[in-house]
C-alpha cells in the first residue's frame, strides 16, 4: 500500500496516475481522459479515479469531479473533515479553476462571458443545453491563440454545473474540439479540454492560497 504522506509539490505516481500536489490533508492527482471520476452503474463503468486511488489511501475522498472526456486537476481530500472544508469553499465559489480548450471555429473576440442557464435534455447520453427554466451558469473565456479553423481559449468556469464549458461553447456555436456529444463530427482524437490550474484557501494556513498547475497536455503542441 502506497502512504499518503505530505510534501507539497512532488513528481510520482499513487495507483498509477501522476501525483501533482501533496500536501497534509489533502491530494491533487492529475486525471486521464477517458476514466470516470467516480463508479459508474453497470460492470463496465466501474473503474474510476477514486477506486483506484483508494486501493492505495482508503481514506481519501473526493472534493468534486470532472467529466470522463475530461483531463486534468483533481482534488482530494485526505479525511472527512477536510472533504467537508474543501467541500464549502466550493460552495461558496473560493475555489479557482482554469481550463485550456481548442474549439471549433476562428473566435474574433478577444475576451468575453456566456451567461446562459443549462438545463438536462437528455439522459442517455446526458446532454445539457441553454434553457429557460435551467440553472444560472457563469463562464468567463480569454483567447490565448487563434488559428485559421480552431481557438484555443482559457476558461473560468464561475459555476461548476455538469457540462458547463461544453455546453456554454457548443451555444457560441464553437462546440470544443473532440467533443462526443456536443460536436459529434469531430469527435477524433479525444476531447480538447484540460483541467490546468487549481487555486484554493490552504486549510491549515489562513490567509495562504495553494496554486496548482497540470502539464501542458499532447494535443496542445499540435
Amino acid at each position: 500500500m502506497v502512504a499518503c504522506r505530505p510534501g507539497g509539490q512532488v513528481a510520482r505516481q499513487l495507483a498509477g496516475l501522476p501525483l501533482v500536489f501533496d500536501h497534509p490533508r489533502l491530494l491533487v492527482v492529475d486525471k486521464p481522459a477517458g476514466l470516470l471520476c467516480q463508479p459508474g452503474l453497470g460492470a463496465h463503468q466501474r473503474d474510476s479515479l477514486i477506486s483506484r486511488l483508494q486501493h492505495a489511501c482508503p481514506d481519501l475522498r473526493l472534493v468534486h469531479r470532472l467529466d470522463r472526456d475530461t483531463s486534468g486537476l483533481v482534488l482530494l481530500a485526505k479525511d472527512a473533515d477536510t472533504q467537508r472544508v474543501l467541500g464549502a469553499l466550493f460552495a461558496a465559489r473560493r475555489v479557482g479553476k482554469l481550463y485550456l480548450a481548442d474549439v471549433q471555429g476562428s473566435m474574433g473576440a478577444v475576451s468575453g462571458r456566456i451567461d446562459l442557464p443549462l438545463a438536462r435534455l437528455n439522459r442517455q447520453p446526458p446532454t445539457y443545453g441553454v434553457h429557460p427554466d435551467g440553472k444560472a451558469c457563469l463562464t468567463l473565456w480569454r483567447r490565448l491563440q487563434r488559428m485559421e479553423t480552431r481557438t484555443r481559449l482559457w476558461l473560468c468556469p464561475r459555476t461548476g454545473r455538469s457540462h458547463q464549458l461544453r455546453a456554454h461553447l457548443a451555444a457560441l456555436h464553437h462546440p470544443i474540439i473532440g467533443d462526443p456529444i456536443y460536436n459529434p463530427g469531430c469527435a477524433a482524437g479525444g476531447l480538447r479540454l484540460r483541467a490546468i490550474a487549481l487555486r484554493f484557501p490552504d486549510p491549515d494556513q489562513p490567509g495562504s492560497q495553494v496554486r496548482v498547475r497540470a502539464p501542458w497536455p499532447a494535443w496542445a503542441h499540435l
